[in-house]
């Protein structure tokens, strides 16, 4: 029996230390799953032997003593925690005994999502805010009420008619938008990040400069009610009462609602699930609470908690697990991510065995090595991620982790520049990581406008071999889009459409030689975008084209004759300079123009000096000798400056086949209108140096 009460004692310790540590110190040591393991562990055996039970046991009150720092606050009506279930069959048992003990077979349940952040009490008198508490142990929390002023959406005057005494409780928590853009700003300015955000808006509210406070992304929702000193007849019920609080100015949670029966909370609680990833803040449960009133006073209270409530948990989201290796992941765009291999561990009803630590910042700020003990937290299909680390768990002979020098799977250099958080392989189009964005973006319509050539595909023709970088496009034959697609469909566990359609199953793959053959002759401005260089979209490009008329000199170019273009910065000159000195992307240009990639080239074009500057063009209609984005590029090279609308400082409307209210509009302000024909004429006058 001795076991039995040393192993009470052990628990008690180790939930006390845990609270602790995330009410006083903010700093968690245990993860949620392992907490409620732990508290129900105690709570069972206390069931079975109360001989040993402990006044003092966590299981007897709510949460901690209130920290040092803040003047403690008595609740004049106290702040009840509630019981916890996991599965729907307690649910089933919940709902059994308030059928027994009431009468009522089906009853109405108010229903809401648990909010994961920090329960707190508003008492308003004479519809002023007056002060604010935490829960604390139930009968005392902390006074925080100058913090809680800082939270916005608080009221401190309520509308309308309120009661001389309302106290109001909810919980104030951090919405995932808000929590992700103040640790991006946090990481930029170099200051320290928030572990989640019920660790946000737990600690936001523990500071004791509320200046600090008023910088954190609070929010708060109201759940129930304290002390009020007149409640009208007609609030019968817990939702009545919530609706009562709505008119007040109070902000209730959309999603709460009523259910009626053990049918009707369970559908609301798998319903919530399916959507919980898309809410926009932490939830760890739904709440069921009776409605009516008199059927919570008939259940009544056991210990610190209601009968007539629950709280219905979810799958934990984090867990501890081990991290035993740390590799590197090359992501699309060449930014290197590293990834932390994990002992396998269930998070969110998931087995996870990798888990992201975003970049080196990360790794830094969180001290992560192989051989921690770490918390994981997966939320959804994001991939799950490293949130801390159990330094007290950490084995003697660790070293600090390091970013390697070399892309693993390329070999070219790994490079941050100043400034940046991300690293990123130099490869480029040369790293087969790489390759199936570069050639994503390279057939896109604004690039070299490959139609027909899907993500799908481009990722079967790298998978299987077929292409390596986006000069190999240009080498494919049907033969070996037809053997790609039979290959791809045979890995599929699908049956080869290519044996059961012949000329029919060719089709679409003539149809996509074609448009890669005529995608051969282009502009240099489409080029320049079509290859991928960081930071130069259309707009750059097009400037680059006219600036140097070539491909040559641009490659040729330093960072300081690039930096003497119109709108071309130091960064986008240093990127454009790096990318052309790179041999393998030099190597990967030469094998497009040996492949037919064709332009045409020139002088240079300044189009400030062009016979169009000036001139605000409309380009409305179809045109049958060119696309409308090829004749508003050429335009453009002359010095127009394309617009959607027409206006009084319209200079031109260009109106090809049905031409509709533009035109119209054009007429009724007397603006100078040219035809298809009059346009290739003035083409034909102006441009220089075109062959073709």
């Amino acid at each position: 029996m001795d076991l039995f009460r040393q192993r009470m004692r052990q628990l008690q310790a180790q939930i006390e230390e845990a609270n602790y540590r995330y009410y006083v110190l903010d700093d968690p040591l245990l993860p949620d799953a392992d907490w409620d393991r732990l508290l129900r562990e105690l709570q069972d055996l206390e069931h079975r032997h109360p001989e040993f039970a402990d006044p003092n046991s966590p299981t007897q009150r709510v949460g901690n003593r209130p920290a040092s720092g803040f003047r403690e606050l008595a609740h004049s009506v106290p702040m009840l925690s509630l019981a916890n279930a996991f599965s729907d069959d307690e649910i089933e048992d919940f709902a059994g005994r308030i059928a027994k003990e009431t009468g009522d077979d089906n009853p109405v349940f108010s229903v809401e999502p648990k909010l994961d952040g920090l329960a707190i009490s508003l008492r308003y008198e004479n519809g002023v805010f007056i002060r604010g508490a935490t829960r604390g142990d139930g009968s005392t929390g902390e006074d925080v009420t100058a913090n809680l002023r800082t939270v916005k959406c608080i009221p401190l005057k309520l509308r309308g008619d309120a009661p001389t005494v309302l106290e109001v409780r909810g919980e104030v928590y951090m919405p995932r938008a808000d929590f992700e853009s103040y640790n991006a700003r946090a990481l930029a300015e170099g200051g320290k990040t928030l572990a989640n955000p019920r660790n946000g808006a737990a600690g936001s509210l523990r500071q004791l400069d509320p200046r600090v406070t008023a910088t954190r992304p609070l929010a708060f929702y109201a759940y129930g009610l304290g002390e009020v000193s007149v409640m009208p007849p007609s609030i019968q019920t817990h939702s009545q009462s919530l609706a009562w609080v709505r008119e007040f100015g109070l902000p209730v949670c959309p999603e709460a609602g009523t259910a009626r029966g053990p049918a009707g909370v369970l559908d609301f609680y798998h319903r919530l699930g399916a959507q919980r990833d898309a809410l926009g803040y932490d939830i760890d449960g739904a709440v069921y609470k009776l409605d009516r009133f008199d059927q919570q006073r008939a259940m009544g209270f056991v210990s610190r908690a209601p009968r007539w409530a629950i709280a219905h948990k979810y799958p934990a989201q984090e867990q501890q697990t081990v991290i035993e290796a740390i590799d590197v992941q090359v992501g699309r765009t060449g930014a290197i991510t590293p990834v932390a291999r994990l002992a396998p561990v269930q998070v969110a009803g998931v087995v996870v065995t990798n888990a992201t630590l975003h970049n080196a910042d990360q790794i830094t700020r969180l001290d992560v090595r192989i051989s921690d003990t770490v918390i994981v937290r997966r939320a959804g299909d994001v991939i799950p991620e490293v949130v801390r680390v159990i330094e007290d768990r950490r084995p003697a002979a660790t070293t600090p982790w390091r970013m390697p020098v070399h892309c693993p799977i390329c070999g070219s250099a790994i490079e941050r520049e100043e400034g940046e958080v991300v690293s990123r392989c130099t490869g480029g189009l040369f790293c087969p990581a790489q390759s199936k964005q570069a050639l994503i973006h390279f057939s896109s319509r604004r690039a070299m406008d490959i139609d027909g050539l899907g993500e799908r595909l481009i990722e079967d023709l790298v998978d299987l071999g077929y292409v390596k970088t986006i000069a190999d496009l240009y080498t494919l034959r049907l033969d070996d889009f037809l053997a790609m697609k039979r290959r791809a469909e045979e890995r599929d566990g699908s049956t080869p459409e290519t044996v059961k359609a012949g000329r029919v199953a060719s089709k679409w793959a003539e149809n996509l030689l074609q448009a890669i053959d005529a995608s051969r002759a282009t502009v240099l401005e489409r080029v320049l975008f079509a290859l991928g260089i960081r930071d130069v979209g259309e707009s750059t490009a097009k400037t680059l084209a006219r600036h140097f008329g070539a491909l040559d000199p641009i490659m040729s170019a330093d960072e300081s004759v690039l930096r003497e273009v119109p709108d071309i910065g130091p960064v986008v000159a240093a990127r454009i300079a790096h990318f052309f000195a790179q041999a393998h992307n030099r190597e990967v240009i030469a094998a497009l123009r040996g492949n037919g990639v064709h332009w045409p080239e020139g002088p240079p074009q300044r189009a400030q000096d062009g016979p169009l500057a000036g001139k605000t063009i409309v380009l409305t209609g179809g045109l049958a000798a060119m696309s409308r984005d090829e004749a508003g590029t050429r335009l453009e090279a002359l010095g127009a400056k394309l617009s959607g609308s027409v206006s009084k400082k319209t200079g031109i409307l260009i109106a090809g086949e049905a031409a509709g209210s533009k035109l119209a509009k054009a007429r009724e302000l007397g603006l100078e209108i040219w035809d298809e024909a009059m346009l290739l004429s003035f083409l034909a006058d102006n441009e220089g140096g075109r062959d073709d």
